[in-house]
This record gives structure tokens, C-alpha cells and sequence, in this order.
């Protein structure tokens, strides 16, 4: 049974994304700029985590330990997310919601293939076979069928 609630957790995570895309495009056009309303959303999103992540802090009595990851994880994981945001935020007017969303999660699962394989950042090593290399051809034939059709 979690496995479905978890399951349908990551579903409705891509549709936020998904809606997240084009009402951050629309912010970028009513502002004039797409960087401002990727600054927008980041600002936005990191009030809201400060205070859910304070607040969860203390109603469980954890400590969040700010000083243990390395500097570097901080920023690269903030600059990852600020180049997707920004790339959303453009492609999508020019794309369409669909497409757009079908051409990254086809880049995610990409990643996700060469991550799995190398086990990086302590990830269980998952071999790239024929079957997942198909999978990512078949997501990538359907983004390309949504973009040009």
C-alpha cells in the first residue's frame, strides 16, 4: 500500500511540475524577463521551505545539521535547480507544456541511467542494460511525437 501512496506522490510532484511551468513562463512574460521570475519562484519557494523546514524542526526536536553536507552540495544543487527553472520558464512558451515536460523527463531519466550505473553519491549500482537503454529511446521517441505532431 505506501508503495502506491508513494507512487502517486511522485505523480502528483510531476504534475506540480508540469503546472509549475507554464505559470512560471507567464510570470516571465507579465515581468519582461525570464531570469526575474526564476529569482521570483526561488524566493518564493525558499520562504516556504525555511518556514516548513523550521517549524517540522522543532515539532519533531531535530536539529538540522547546516554545517555537516560540504558548501559545494549547497550550491550545486541550488544551480541545478535554478537552470532548470530558468530552461522551463523559456522552453515551455516556445514548446508547449507537453513537450517540454516530455523532453526533461527524458533527460531525467538519462541521468538517472548514468547515475544509476556509477553509483554516485552513494546510489546502489544499477548496470545500464538494453532494456533501460530502450526505455530511454522509447521516452525520447514520444517526446519527439508530442513536439512534432
Amino acid at each position: 500500500m505506501m508503495g502506491f501512496v508513494w507512487g502517486l506522490a511522485g505523480v502528483l510532484a510531476g504534475a506540480f511540475i508540469a503546472l509549475q511551468s507554464p505559470i512560471n513562463a507567464h510570470l516571465a512574460r507579465d515581468l519582461g524577463f525570464p531570469l526575474a521570475a526564476a529569482a521570483a519562484s526561488f524566493i518564493a519557494g525558499a520562504v516556504v521551505l525555511v518556514v516548513l523546514a523550521s517549524a517540522s524542526s522543532v515539532a519533531q526536536g531535530v536539529a538540522i545539521a547546516w554545517r555537516a553536507p560540504p558548501l559545494w552540495m549547497f550550491i550545486a544543487g541550488g544551480c541545478l535547480g535554478a537552470a532548470y527553472v530558468t530552461i522551463t520558464i523559456i522552453l515551455t512558451p516556445k514548446l508547449g507544456t507537453a513537450a517540454t515536460m516530455a523532453f526533461i523527463v527524458t533527460g531525467q531519466l538519462v541521468g538517472g541511467l548514468i547515475l544509476d550505473h556509477f553509483g554516485y553519491f552513494g546510489l546502489a549500482v544499477r548496470e545500464i542494460t538494453v532494456g533501460r537503454v530502450g526505455g530511454a529511446a522509447l521516452l525520447l521517441a514520444g517526446a519527439l511525437l508530442i513536439r512534432l505532431t
